[in-house]
């Protein structure tokens, strides 16, 4: 399985709207208070994106309506827009409108142009290719990486996105021991061959849903010991990414209608930020405790990212206290920019490099 993943300070970024575009992660690499920049998710090919069907919005958890409806062609804009007290959010969106090639070949122009480097000269941080798919494809963008030799200069791991909810017909396969398993296994061949012929290593990690009840936890556990036990190399996995936004969660406006727009007419749609808080600290808390227990070395080793409604330095030290070996800002960094990092980073006094 090789050594743990480091993101120091451990502090970054989910893969959400606002690490879309070169500038979007300019920004957040240029930042001294991230310790990794994750890549909005991306498929083999670019994701259909549409305006009217692909949207966010801010809501307050106490008055339950959303205020402002923010399409995707306008992000930026949009932030100036959020209301005080919004610190929850609700989202149609899917995946990235680049394809992965292209999101790999941004990262290389941005290195070759030096501005990774002026960004960060003491050391690169590592960037988190989220991808998703079939098994297949996601077993491709993982040895692309591995074998890529434009990737020079780039430190970069890998997130397999098996939890977004907002895909018609295609449930998570992170609630599916079956499909997990298939996931898995096509990391752990591909690593191994690929790995065999460069020589380079890459660290993969699995973002999963929020979990409700126990069997869904030790379905993820399950799958992760069988692999561990067939694989000659044991588990592929370095680390995993929990939680991801919870999904058939319905926002309306003040006339009681659905807030935004999506792909099926009903408007539900992922929920991230305050209001998934003690959902995704239940969820880390209980995976760290399987992952502890387990008679697997490698999975003991296995690394949390801990996301869910962190928006200020309590959150964060709430989330490193139940488990999370690093901490993701998502809705926050929507809200507020990426001055939200130094506002957590402060307060919570991390050593800054």
């Amino acid at each position: 399985m090789g050594s743990k993943i480091s993101i120091s300070p451990a502090l970054l970024n989910s893969s959400n709207p606002w690490a879309t575009t070169k500038e979007d992660l300019a920004a957040l690499y240029a930042c001294p208070y991230t310790g990794a920049v994750t890549i909005r998710t991306s498929l083999w090919k670019a994701f259909n994106q549409h305006a009217s069907t692909h949207q966010y919005t801010f809501f307050s958890s106490s008055t339950g309506h959303a205020t402002t409806l923010i399409d995707v062609t306008t992000f930026p804009e949009g932030r100036g827009l959020v209301c005080d007290g919004d610190t929850s959010s609700l989202n149609t969106l899917g995946y990235s409108p680049i394809a992965f090639e292209e999101c790999v070949e941004m990262l290389v122009r941005m290195s070759q142009e030096g501005i990774l480097s002026l960004s960060s000269p003491s050391a690169p941080k590592p960037f988190i290719v989220s991808v998703t798919g079939s098994a297949g494809e996601v077993g491709r963008c993982c040895g692309f990486l591995i074998k890529g030799k434009k990737s020079r200069g780039l430190k970069l791991m890998m997130e397999i996105n098996l939890s977004c909810p907002n895909i018609p017909e295609k449930p998570p396969p992170a609630y599916d021991g079956a499909a997990l398993t298939e996931y898995i296994d096509a990391i752990a061949k591909v690593k191994s061959s690929a790995q065999h012929a460069s020589g380079k290593s890459l660290h993969v990690g699995i973002k999963t849903p929020p979990y409700t009840f126990h069997g869904q936890f030790q379905t993820l556990i399950s799958a992760l010991e069988t692999s561990s036990r067939i694989h000659e190399g044991g588990c592929p996995i370095s680390f995993i990414t929990a939680t991801n936004t919870l999904g058939s969660c319905l926002v309306l406006d003040s006339e009681n209608k659905p807030a935004l727009g999506s792909v099926t007419g009903e408007g539900t749609g992922g929920m991230a930020g305050d209001a998934l808080h003690p959902l995704a600290l239940g969820n880390v808390k209980t995976i760290r405790g399987l992952l502890d227990k387990s008679k697997f070395e490698d999975l003991r080793r296995i690394a949390i990212i801990g996301i869910g409604g962190v928006k200020d330095a309590a959150g964060f030290q709430r989330m490193r206290s139940v488990g999370a070996d690093a901490v993701g800002v998502g809705t926050a960094l929507g809200r507020e920019g990426v001055k939200i990092f130094e506002k957590i980073a402060v307060g919570a006094g991390l050593k800054i490099h």
